[in-house]
C-alpha cells in the first residue's frame, strides 16, 4: 500500500541527559471531587425521569446526596498503579466470560493498495495472494526498539514503548472464571523470532528473525509465506481436512476453558503448538475467499459488488471483524493481520493488552511504509503451481493431536459463532458533506466533542428519551494508565438536545447551548485524561467494600448507580484514519450501539454495530439520524455570531 502520510512521529525531548523522564502514578481522585461530579452525571437522567412521572430530580439528588456523604475512602495498596495493578485488567476483560468474536475484540480495514489492479480486486483468485508485507509491522517493532520512533526521552515515548510491547508476543489465555495473558518470552528464544500464520485453518509457524535477531528480508518472508499456502495446497488436493481449532478461541470463555485444558490434556504436542501461538510475534490470517457477498447468502449467489461501493466496503470489515464463520482465526492473540484472495488486508485484535489505539498505529505504519519493486528479485509472484514452488525452510506445521470429543466441540462452536454473527447489524458511514477542518476552522470547536453532541441528538431521535453514553479518554501521562471514561450525557448536552426537538427554540438559542454542552464535554475530557474521571474511581471504591462482613453502600446499591453505566452508546473515537475504510468494536447491550468514529479533515467514518435481535436498534437508522444530526449541527453552526445570543457558562 502505497502513500504520502505517515502518523509516526520522532518527539521532541522534555528531559535532559541527566535526568530522564518518567510517567507519574496514575492519582487516586480527590473522593469529595468524585462524588460530586458523580452526583452531577445524574442530573439529566433524573430529569429525564421526572419527565416520565418520577420525584422531582432535586429530591431524588437530595437523598443521593445523603449516600454520599456516608461514603469512605480508598485503599492506596499498589505499588505502582491502584488502577491497573488492583483492577482493570481482571473487571474491564479477563472476568467477562462472553466471546471475544464481535464483543470484545477490536477491527480495522485498510484502503486497497491502489498498486493492485482492479480486475484482481473484483475477480479474486481462489488461492491467497500475499501483497502486504508483515516485515513492515515488524519494522516498526524494531524501530520503536531502537529509539527510531517515539523515543523514550518524552513520556508520550515512555508511553508508547511500554504500550506496543504489550501486542507483539502474547495471547490471551482461558482460564477458569479469569483469564490471564500470557508472559511475553525472552527475545533470543526460537518461538520469540516467530509469526503465527493460519491458513485454510491450518496453523503454521514462520521465522521472520535470524538467529541473530536480525530482521529477515520482505523476499525470504514472502518465499516462505509462499511455501506454506504451497504446502496447504497439497495437503487439500491430497483429501485431507484440518481440525479447525481456532473456532474454539471464538467461542464462550468458559467453554473454551474447558477445551484448551482438554487439549493440554490429549498430549504434549498440543502443549508444544499452544506454547508456539502463545508465543509468536502476531498471527497473520491468509483467508481462501473473498467476502463480496452479504453475509446472510453464504452461497455467494448473487453478483460481486462494486468496489468501494458501501456494500463491498462492509463485506470487507465483516470478514476482518469475525470471517464469515469465526474460521482461521485465533482470537486471543493481540493483532491479527487479515488479508483476502483479492489482497484486501485489515487488522483484528484482542482488547485486553492495549486499547484500539495502539495496534492503529501500528497498522498506520504498516500501510504508509510501502513495499518497493527493489525489495524482490522478480517484478511479479509466481503462481501457485507444485513445479514452481519448491519448499524452502524457516516454517514449520503446528499439528495438533484430537479426537471425536474435540471434532464435536469445534461444531458445537461454530454453530454458536454463526449465531453470534448473523446476529452482529455492522455497517461504515461515510459523512462527507463536511470533516473535522471545517468543525474545527470554521464552527471553531472541538470535533470530538462535536460528534459526541451529534450522537447525543441522534439517538435522542430514534428512542425518545436520553441514556448514559461512554466515550473513552486515554490516561496515558500515567504509569500502567489506560482509560477513563467520558460521560458525554450532562446537563449541559441534555438541554441542547432538547432545544433541537423544541419548536419554540431559535438557532440563536440552539447555537448557544451547543457551544456550552461542547464546552462542557471539552472539560470533562481534560479531567478524563488527567486522572481526574470518576468512574474508574467508583469501581475501585466498590471494589474495596468487603460483603462477607456486611458492607454495604446505598450509593451502590442505587438502582440509578448501574442505570448510570448502562452504557448504551458505547463510542471511541480514533485518529483521522485516512488509511483506514473503517473501523468496529462490538456493541456492549442488545438494545444499544458500539461506535468506533474517524474524524478527518473532509471526511468522517463511523463503525455502527448493533444487534438484529435487539428490537428498539437499528444500525441503517442510526446512520441515517447520524447524518440528519450533522446537516442539522451545520445549519445552526453556520448562523453568524453577532446573530447568536453570548455563549453562556458550561455547568461543571
Amino acid at each position: 500500500m502505497s502513500s504520502s502520510r505517515s502518523t509516526c512521529r520522532v518527539f521532541s525531548t522534555n528531559a535532559t541527559a541527566n535526568r530522564p523522564p518518567v510517567l507519574p502514578r496514575l492519582p487516586v481522585p480527590d473522593l469529595h471531587q468524585t462524588l460530586t461530579k458523580y452526583l452531577r452525571s445524574l442530573i439529566p437522567l433524573l430529569k429525564e425521569d421526572e419527565v416520565r412521572g418520577g420525584l422531582p430530580w432535586q429530591s431524588a439528588l437530595q437523598q443521593r446526596q445523603q449516600w454520599a456523604d456516608k461514603f469512605e475512602t480508598l485503599d492506596r495498596s499498589s505499588p505502582r498503579n491502584w488502577l491497573d495493578d488492583n483492577i482493570w485488567q481482571k473487571k474491564a476483560y479477563h472476568e467477562w466470560r462472553s466471546p471475544l468474536l464481535i464483543h470484545s475484540n477490536w477491527w480495522l480495514a485498510y484502503f486497497n493498495d491502489d498498486s493492485i489492479p482492479k480486475h484482481v480486486l473484483q475477480e479474486p483468485t481462489s488461492s491467497v495472494s500475499v501483497k502486504i508485507n508483515p516485515g513492515k509491522h515488524l519494522e516498526f517493532k524494531d524501530s520503536l526498539a531502537r529509539q527510531e520512533i517515539y523515543p523514550n526521552t518524552t513520556r508520550t515515548g515512555l508511553w508508547f514503548q511500554e504500550t506496543v510491547a504489550r501486542i507483539f508476543n502474547t495471547c490471551r489465555i482461558p482460564r477458569p472464571h479469569c483469564d490471564t495473558l500470557s508472559p511475553q518470552p525472552p527475545p533470543h528464544i526460537p518461538n520469540a523470532r516467530k509469526l503465527l500464520v493460519m491458513v485454510n485453518d491450518w496453523i503454521y509457524a514462520v521465522e521472520a528473525y535470524d538467529e541473530n535477531r536480525a530482521l529477515l528480508s520482505a523476499e525470504i518472508i514472502e518465499q516462505r509465506l509462499r511455501s506454506v499456502v504451497h504446502d496447504v495446497i497439497r495437503r487439500v488436493e491430497a483429501g485431507e481436512e484440518p481440525v479447525p481449532i481456532g473456532i474454539l478461541s471464538a467461542d464462550h470463555r468458559d467453554h473454551w476453558t474447558k477445551n484448551f485444558e482438554y487439549l493440554l490434556s490429549l498430549s504434549a504436542t498440543n502443549r508444544e503448538t499452544l506454547e508456539v501461538i502463545q508465543q509468536s510475534i502476531f498471527a497473520i490470517s491468509l483467508d481462501s475467499h473473498t467476502v463480496g457477498l452479504h453475509l446472510r447468502d453464504p452461497a455467494h449467489t448473487s453478483p460481486p459488488l462494486a468496489v468501494d461501493s458501501p456494500a463491498e466496503i462492509d463485506s470487507h470489515l465483516h470478514n476482518i471483524r469475525s470471517s464469515i464463520n469465526a474460521r482461521n482465526r485465533w482470537f486471543d492473540k493481540g493483532y491479527t493481520l487479515i488479508v483476502e484472495t483479492n489482497t484486501r488486508a485489515g487488522a483484528m485484535g484482542e482488547h485486553s493488552p492495549c486499547d484500539a489505539l495502539v495496534p492503529s498505529v501500528v497498522a498506520d505504519y504498516a500501510v504508509t511504509q510501502s513495499i518497493t519493486p527493489e525489495a524482490f528479485s522478480r517484478p511479479e509472484p509466481t503462481p501457485f503451481l507444485s513445479d514452481h514452488n519448491p519448499d524452502i525452510g524457516g516454517w514449520q506445521r503446528l499439528d495438533w493431536v484430537t479426537d471425536a470429543r474435540i471434532k464435536a466441540e469445534c461444531i458445537a462452536a461454530e454453530s454458536r459463532a454463526k449465531d453470534l454473527i448473523a446476529d452482529s447489524d455492522y455497517s461504515v458511514l461515510w459523512f462527507s458533506d463536511y470533516g473535522a477542518d471545517w468543525i474545527k476552522c470554521v464552527a471553531c470547536l472541538s470535533p470530538d466533542a462535536y460528534l459526541q453532541m451529534a450522537l447525543q441528538l441522534a439517538w435522542y431521535k430514534t428512542q425518545g428519551c436520553l441514556t448514559a453514553t461512554y466515550e473513552t479518554a486515554l490516561t496515558r501521562t500515567f504509569d500502567k494508565a489506560r482509560t477513563e471514561t467520558i460521560r458525554t450525557l450532562s446537563e449541559d448536552s441534555r438541554a441542547w438536545v432538547l432545544s433541537m426537538t423544541d419548536p419554540t427554540a431559535s438557532i440563536a438559542t440552539r447555537l448557544t447551548l451547543l457551544h456550552r454542552a461542547i464546552q462542557t464535554h471539552t472539560s470533562l475530557t481534560r479531567q478524563a485524561a488527567t486522572g481526574r474521571g470518576i468512574d474508574r474511581h467508583l469501581l475501585g471504591l466498590r471494589l474495596m467494600m468487603r460483603p462477607e462482613n456486611d458492607e454495604r453502600a446505598a450509593l451502590f446499591d442505587d438502582p440509578l448507580f448501574e442505570r448510570s453505566q448502562d452504557w448504551k452508546l458505547s463510542t471511541s473515537g480514533l485518529s483521522a484514519g485516512t488509511l483506514f475504510r473503517g473501523t468496529g468494536f462490538g456493541a456492549a447491550y442488545t438494545s444499544g450501539y458500539g461506535i468506533n468514529y474517524l474524524p478527518g479533515p473532509d471526511l468522517i467514518k463511523f463503525g455502527i454495530e448493533s444487534k438484529y435481535s435487539g428490537a428498539e436498534t437499528s444500525t441503517a437508522a442510526f446512520q441515517r439520524a447520524i447524518t440528519d444530526a450533522l446537516r442539522e449541527m451545520k445549519r445552526i453552526c453556520s448562523l453568524k455570531p453577532m446573530h447568536a445570543d453570548a455563549p453562556a457558562v458550561a455547568r461543571l
